[in-house]
């Protein structure tokens, strides 16, 4: 059954955040072919490095010290990797806040991506709700005060984690307005050959570790929904990873006709967010409901995707107005 379990959580993992990191393989691939041959290959093999083992692999020990601070630094990281039940007994203590913090992080990313973002649409309402992205920050707002209002009789400390669940989104999307702005400034310059160029190519470097570091978030957050095991959760994220860094390597082109697929991302980061808040506020569920939602919700999407293109039928919402 442990075997099974461990499975299980890792491909819905891999599935996940491959899935939810295909912006990622788009934007990377976009800005690596305007790189010349040697930033290319570095990024390809160290960045790898640092994307797999550094930020997927330092955050979730991060997570787990942040959400435990008894533990202690050198106490986290043993508890990450090892069978101590002392250690065990404290990450379940901190659970309920770092899953209800975590949920508001995937419930607003969610809600941010359905009323603000560009799209695809299929699912009926996403064009209506297209249209709606200055009252994103109402329904954020609402959201975050039922939660609190809740939380507070139950345990004051929940509310704040939902308060930092909050806060890391802003913060993170901070950072990706800032990665975006870049992005498309270093697309537009003008570059000489010479040593301009070279100082370019680093700029794009830097700047795709940014995007790459801020990516994970996301996968990371969204790990703890399948399990609270760090092994499996570096397992599952790292072949993840492995698999968009071969996407952005090869056939970027043809991902982007599954047009459909950012969508079965978010509507499954949407279904964890219920799931982590769902269990922070105590209510058990299977362990098996996050790893088969998130595959079935990809597999759907995957295919209404193979459907648009044998159909050759293309709608994309309108862009969304200024805020």
């Amino acid at each position: 059954m442990d075997i099974l379990y461990a499975v299980v959580v890792i491909i819905g993992l891999v599935a996940f955040e491959t899935v939810a990191s295909i912006d990622n393989a788009i934007i990377n691939a976009d800005i690596l072919s305007t790189m010349k041959a040697w930033a290319r290959r570095w990024f390809l093999t160290w960045g790898l490095i640092i994307a797999v083992f550094g930020v997927r692999g330092l955050l979730p020990w991060a997570i787990i010290w942040a959400s435990a601070p008894s533990l202690g630094p050198i106490g986290a990281l043993t508890a990450t990797f090892s069978g101590d039940e002392t250690a065990a007994l404290a990450i379940e203590h901190s659970a309920p806040f770092l899953l209800l913090a975590g949920g508001v992080f995937m419930i607003f990313l969610f809600l941010h991506w359905f009323m603000v973002e560009q799209k695809n649409c299929i699912v009926p309402g996403e064009l209506a709700f297209s249209k709606t992205g200055p009252w994103f920050y109402a329904a954020a707002a609402i959201i975050l005060l039922a939660i609190v209002y809740f939380t507070v009789q139950i345990n004051p400390f929940l509310a704040v984690a939902a308060v930092a669940g909050s806060a890391i989104f802003f913060i993170m999307q901070g950072f990706r307005l800032f990665a975006d702005a870049k992005s498309l400034e270093l697309e537009t310059k003008t570059v000489d050959v010479n040593e301009t160029g070279h100082k370019s190519d680093i700029s794009k470097l830097m700047l795709l570790e940014v995007i790459d570091a801020t990516f994970s978030i996301d996968g990371v957050v969204g790990a703890f929904a399948f399990t609270m095991s760090v092994p499996l959760i570096l397992i599952g994220n790292g072949i993840g990873a492995l698999v968009v860094r071969e996407l952005t390597i090869r056939n970027v082109d043809s991902i982007r006709k599954y047009a459909y697929l950012k969508n079965g991302a978010m509507y499954s980061i949407f279904c964890l967010g219920i799931i982590m808040c769902s269990e922070g506020f105590g209510l058990e569920l299977p362990i098996w409901i996050a790893p088969v939602l998130t595959v079935s919700i990809v597999a759907v999407f995957f295919w209404l995707s193979l459907r648009r293109i044998k159909r050759h039928d293309y709608g994309e919402c309108p862009a969304p107005r200024k805020e």
